[in-house]
């Protein structure tokens, strides 16, 4: 049977799992994700207390030959990764040529590995982890803010059959903007009146796609046209 002071033990370490998972789950919240303050919250506490049947098993097995129950801690925690692999891909999600959600995924799976280590009662490493993880998603998306990195988008274009210097003028306008378009795919609609581009393009500069757009709009060949930023 467990004793007061276990009583105790096992409140404090699900309250730490608790606040744990908050804080974490406070950081997603407020950048409107869909797994969020809640969730992180359940996610981390779930995996203390289940951890917690791992670190007191011998009292609550109480008379039971150990010989005939066993169980490995490590079987219980990646018992625990694997659930929390399912509740991931749960909040990844695929808008066209966009996947959002693999950060709020992995935010879940460090949550609940936080959570494990809350079970067990290492305390230090689930602060050092909480630390790293909140520096990670705040000022890790700073960094990624001001760090030059490339821009990707798909663009399509639909102008005039009738003109044949089109597709060179939009290359032209490309390079105008330093914009880089490689591996074009060709379509003819509406009974080959309309001639349809499209090709990844790529820049270093995402303010680069809107003067682009506005370059478009002013081109009286081009019917309709989109660009859609294909990046994380």
């Amino acid at each position: 049977m467990i004793v007061d002071n276990e009583w105790l033990v096992i409140i404090v370490r699900l309250l730490l799992s608790v606040v744990a998972g908050a804080v974490i789950g406070l950081e997603r919240t407020y950048h409107s994700r869909p797994a969020g303050f809640r969730t992180h919250t359940l996610v981390c506490t779930a995996s203390a207390l289940l951890m917690l049947v791992v670190v007191y098993h011998d009292a609550l097995l109480a008379g039971l030959d150990p010989e005939t129950v066993r169980i490995d801690p490590t079987r219980m925690a990646q018992g625990i990764m694997t659930g929390i692999g399912f509740l991931g891909a749960g909040v990844i999600m695929k808008e066209r040529f966009t996947i959002r959600g693999l950060t709020t995924a992995a935010s879940i799976w460090i949550t609940a590995s936080i959570g494990i280590v809350i079970g067990i009662g290492f305390y230090f490493a689930a602060a050092i982890a909480v630390l790293l993880a909140l520096g990670t998603l705040s000022i890790f998306r700073w960094i990624e803010d001001v760090f030059p990195a490339m821009r990707y988008a798909r663009l399509t274009v639909a102008y005039d059959n009738t003109d044949p210097s089109a597709e060179d003028a939009l290359m032209e306008l490309l390079k105008q903007h330093h914009i880089l378009g490689v591996n074009p795919s060709y379509d003819l609609t509406e009974a080959g009146q309309i001639f349809r581009l499209s090709l990844p393009i790529r820049s270093r500069a995402p303010d680069n796609f809107r003067q682009l757009s506005n370059s478009l709009r002013r081109m009286e060949a081009v019917r309709t046209f989109s660009i859609t930023q294909t990046g994380d």
